[in-house]
């Protein structure tokens, strides 16, 4: 399985988890809610869903009645198919939210997980956020000693790009830093004698999310922070 399958497949399985939908609903989550997948077509997604299906992680269901099934089958029209997650589905993505490894850091993936953090155990979320600052932090050492070398023989414009693409590394890096510190603030007041009961917990509902009015949050799946 490739990569990027391996990611769609993730995203699928996670907005299932939340309701079952039929595959132009799927399509316009993910294009909407998740910017790694902005551009994909129904060729790449009903792939997945029947890969899916076969390894019993989904079940598909008719989406109309059976008359409109029915007028939609004379009509020579394809009949709606809702897919819902089943029970091992939903082992196989709780298993898939677990992992932390340097997969979970890359630019796309990260921002799939990301997408998903509500579902998500606080441990894991941290050690996901701390792998892709540590990623983005060897990163952006490259880069700064790679325009050491080369700046003189750059001309203004290619210099101003790899500033730009500096600056989007080192500003994600603040935005990790910030959420690195809201997730340990989080823990730490609810690890405290005196804490009073808290709604968010460690199975996965978030809190403590830095909320700074005018602030600037980088898009994980941004280009430019690669």
């Amino acid at each position: 399985m490739s990569r990027r399958s391996g990611i769609l497949e993730f995203a699928v399985l996670g907005l299932l988890r939340e309701a079952p939908m039929h595959g132009y609903e799927l399509r316009k989550r993910l294009n909407t809610s998740l910017g790694v997948f902005r551009a994909f077509s129904y060729g790449t997604l009903y792939p997945c869903l029947k890969t899916l299906v076969a390894n019993g992680w989904l079940i598909e269901e008719p989406g109309s009645a059976p008359e409109e099934a029915l007028a939609a089958s004379l009509a020579g029209r394809r009949a709606k198919i809702v897919y819902r997650l089943t029970p091992a589905g939903k082992e196989h993505f709780e298993e898939l939210l677990s992992h932390t490894g340097p997969d979970a850091w890359e630019d796309e993936h990260f921002a799939a997980r990301f997408a998903f953090f509500g579902q998500t155990e606080r441990e894991v979320r941290m050690r996901v956020l701390e792998g892709r600052r540590s990623r983005l932090e060897e990163r952006l050492e490259k880069m700064r000693a790679s325009l050491v070398r080369t700046r003189e023989r750059l001309d203004d414009y290619t210099l101003e790009l790899q500033r730009h693409g500096m600056e989007s590394v080192e500003r994600e890096v603040r935005w990790l830093n910030e959420l690195i510190e809201s997730e340990r603030a989080g823990r730490d007041q609810r690890s405290g004698p005196d804490a009073p009961a808290q709604h968010d917990n460690d199975s996965g509902e978030t809190g403590g999310l830095p909320r700074h009015g005018g602030s600037t949050r980088p898009d994980p799946s941004d280009d430019t922070a690669k």
